[in-house]
């Protein structure tokens, strides 16, 4: 989204996201900066670029936006998507930034998190946060705390799913998820379709939801785990064939009518709440939603209403009410209950918050390097490239070249770790040859934005048709530690060989959370590779503790990282080297992937 303003006679661009990838993207979240606010719209925060002569055509415009492509402060999890141009050809990164020896001045990149701007936006339609997730694991690589679930229970159109976005929109943290019980209604058989039909079965009876799909579900959400929920489609009465994923929730909220009428599902819930509304105002809201929204008529929905929803009610629904910890008298009108509601979510969470990084930091050290590091042999030619793009005076064109050989090198490498196993063919001379094939089902290639992503050419250029993920996690500058924003994943990526893809490697925090995301997604931990072109013995023993079964391949292992966490003698901070930004005075090795 572009917008211009006229300031000191000059036109200036203001861009609220840009960013600098070759091919379309589903954005969740949406990466903005902070300052200062846009002059054609409410939504904060925005970002300034250059200015702009006054006589600007649209080209030129679409070509600033592209140059001054950026990295925003923070981000969290929403629906939104963009798509740019597709290009695979590996200089299509290097297209979107200045050229080399160009006479502008390098760009300043915005800092991982804004302070002077809350950590969401609001349009008419939603709130999209800002922020990202902080670790849910410990310095051991294990789940520390499970993510805290609160069910709402309630009759039909109470008011249920209003109540969970109030306080959702009301706790003000990342990574909420909201999960409705209308999702897992079970498979009717062809019978009960055509009851389904006529208005004559009976949706709000217990033995019409899938309880042990729930459990299931709420239990793998809990774990911090990845989860696959049904969409229920209430105009056919059935399933969808696609399946949603819902993945990285802190806060789970629960809802539906039956939210209480299974023990163990009452077990998965820390925190459970009832919203009683007069029953004279949910026959009015459930008219007005099935009619509008599931195309039933009128006479449909009074005779089911009076055959099955009302008696449902008496007899399964509010007997429930005891079972609640808060009962919230008139729904979404009683702010005062919503208000305790959220001070106490607010206190739970608290009190799960932990430090990741510091523990890293103390931990591991004078330990011998651990058995599943690999080093790329420091052959002349290997040791040449390091000395170039360690040089502080090499230019920017010398550092994109060298590094892309080593990145080659360093992919042909990790190949040789993945499984193969032998095979004859038949040569053009008629004539057999024992050879090697490669045995597992296909590789994923995933990126930690933004340095990962620069890998991405060099392994596309020796795995063909390779599909490719990527992860965004930043630096929040408050806390210092790693938060978790974007991800986007292939699809039965469980079933894959994994290479995760980081140019550099500190104290291992962003590398042991994009490790930690794979295994939500029940990737082997066998099945990781994670490489480098330059790793600090903290980030290996740290990656290694953790996840003893994981490759790790790199380039090149320094011994120290100071306490700014940059690794010494190092390469500096690569990808404002590589994409020609300006680095803040406190960056860290590990920024690569935390604040840019």
């Amino acid at each position: 989204m572009l917008a211009l303003e006229k300031q000191d006679k000059q036109l200036w661009l203001w861009v609220s996201i840009t960013l600098p990838w070759p091919r379309t993207h589903s954005l969740s979240p949406a990466l903005i900066t902070s300052q200062p606010p846009c002059p054609a719209a409410k939504c904060q925060p925005w970002a300034p670029f250059a200015p702009l002569p006054p006589d600007a055509d649209k080209r030129e415009l679409s070509a600033a936006a592209a140059r001054t492509a950026t990295w925003g402060c923070r981000a969290r999890s929403t629906h939104c998507s963009f798509s740019l141009p597709s290009n695979s050809s590996a200089e299509s990164l290097d297209r979107l930034y200045p050229a080399v020896g160009s006479s502008k001045p390098p760009r300043k990149r915005t800092t991982s998190q804004c302070k002077s701007e809350p950590p969401l936006l609001r349009t008419s339609k939603r709130t999209i946060y800002t922020a990202g997730r902080p670790p849910w694991y410990n310095e051991h690589g294990t789940q520390s705390k499970e993510a805290f679930v609160i069910g709402l229970g309630g009759g039909s159109a109470s008011g249920k799913t209003t109540v969970a976005t109030m306080i959702i929109e009301a706790l003000d943290v990342p990574w909420v998820v909201l999960l409705s019980m209308d999702s897992f209604y079970k498979v009717l058989t062809k019978q009960q379709q055509e009851q389904a039909a006529s208005n004559d079965f009976n949706f709000d009876h217990p033995d019409a939801f899938d309880f042990d799909l729930i459990i299931a579900t709420l239990k793998k959400l809990k774990q911090g785990k990845s989860v696959k929920i049904p969409i229920y489609d209430f105009t056919t009465h059935s399933r969808k064939k696609e399946w949603k994923t819902l993945y990285g929730a802190n806060v789970i909220i629960f809802e539906g009518i039956m939210a209480f009428a299974d023990k163990e599902l009452l077990k998965l819930l820390d925190l459970k709440i009832f919203v009683d509304t007069d029953s004279d105002i949910r026959l009015v809201r459930r008219l007005r939603r099935d009619i509008s929204e599931r195309g039933r008529d009128i006479e449909g929905v009074i005779k089911q209403y009076n055959k099955f929803v009302k008696p449902a009610f008496d007899q399964y629904i509010q007997p429930t009410m005891r079972l609640a910890d808060i009962v919230v008298p008139r729904g979404s009108g009683n702010t005062v209950a919503i208000d305790l509601i959220v001070q106490h979510v607010h206190s739970q969470l608290e009190e799960r918050e932990l430090s990741v990084r510091a523990a890293l930091a103390s931990a591991h050290q004078y330990h011998p390097l651990p058995q599943t590091l690999s080093v790329l042999k420091s052959t002349p030619q290997v040791r040449g490239m390091h000395t170039i793009i360690r040089n502080k005076e090499t230019s920017r064109d010398e550092f994109i070249f060298y590094s892309k050989r080593l990145m080659r090198l360093l992919i042909e490498h990790a190949l040789s770790f993945l499984p193969f196993q032998s095979c004859t063919v038949q040569t053009p001379q008629g004539q057999d040859y024992e050879g090697r094939t490669y045995s597992g089902k296909q590789i994923t290639g995933v990126s930690i934005l933004r340095a990962g992503e620069t890998m991405e050419p060099a392994l596309r250029a020796v795995c063909k048709d390779v599909r490719i993920g990527t992860i965004l996690i930043q630096t929040n500058c408050n806390t210092g530690e790693p938060e978790l924003h974007y991800l986007r994943l292939p699809k039965d990526i469980s079933e894959d060989h994994v290479i995760l893809m980081d140019c550099t490697v500190s104290t291992g925090a962003a590398a042991m959370m994009a490790v930690r995301v794979l295994l939500d997604h029940d990737v082997p931990e066998d099945k990781i590779f994670l490489l480098s072109l330059l790793m600090a013995e903290m980030g290996v023993h740290s990656v290694a503790y953790a996840f003893p079964r994981v490759k790790i391949i790199t380039t090149a292992v320094d011994k120290k990282v100071n306490d700014l966490f940059r690794i010494i003698p190092g390469i500096g901070n690569f990808g404002d080297r590589y994409f020609g930004t300006d680095a803040p005075p406190d960056w860290s090795d590990d920024e690569d992937a935390l604040s840019t």
